[in-house]
């Protein structure tokens, strides 16, 4: 999967899902093979099955709301969501979620509202780190994107692209921000 090989992918995905069929991350990497060979529709099915046996499922939940988006249905985005944020008040994903969708809107400050709320539940939460250091760029707050970057390669230092952007911003001379009260 990670050479690029979706087609490969697929098939180890597959005979895998034969051995342990409510597996939800073989279904999540099943899902995003088809994605990835242009197979929307069959994506979609997945992501929803594995939400329907695995309600939490994060990584199924966002890869969902992303097609949606991609297909011109955030409004099934949306509603997903909001319905996620109705029976688990207390998730920090689903609150996660609702912040890159209002980012993804360019909402910044209720993204950015949804993303802190994100982190006082669960202050390790990789992705509201990683979405709320975007909403910090958007927003010339660099130097606080930084620190999120920072933050979010300590939760899972298997982030490359989180390394990469911690390296741009120290290479453009970014610094840590100065504390609020100078």
């Amino acid at each position: 999967y990670q050479r690029g090989d979706y087609l490969h992918a697929r098939e180890t995905f597959q005979a895998a899902l034969a051995m342990a069929p409510d597996d939800p991350t073989l279904q999540f990497n099943l899902a995003q093979c088809y994605e990835r060979l242009g197979q929307a529709d069959r994506a979609e099915d997945i992501y929803r099955r594995c939400l329907q046996q695995h309600p939490e499922n994060a990584d199924c939940r966002h890869a969902l709301a992303v097609l949606l988006v991609r297909s011109r249905r955030r409004d099934e985005a949306v509603e997903m969501t909001q319905e996620w944020l109705r029976q688990s008040p207390r998730s920090a994903d689903a609150y996660a979620l609702d912040g890159w969708l209002w980012h993804d809107l360019g909402d910044l400050p209720r993204a950015q509202g949804r993303l802190q709320q994100a982190l006082a539940l669960d202050p390790r939460n990789r992705r509201a780190l990683n979405e709320l250091a975007l909403v910090y760029e958007a927003l010339n707050r660099p130097d606080r994107a930084l620190v999120l970057y920072e933050r979010s390669l300590a939760v899972d230092a298997h982030q490359p692209e989180v390394a990469r952007k911690i390296q741009q911003l120290r290479d453009s001379g970014v610094k840590y921000p100065a504390p609020d009260w100078q």
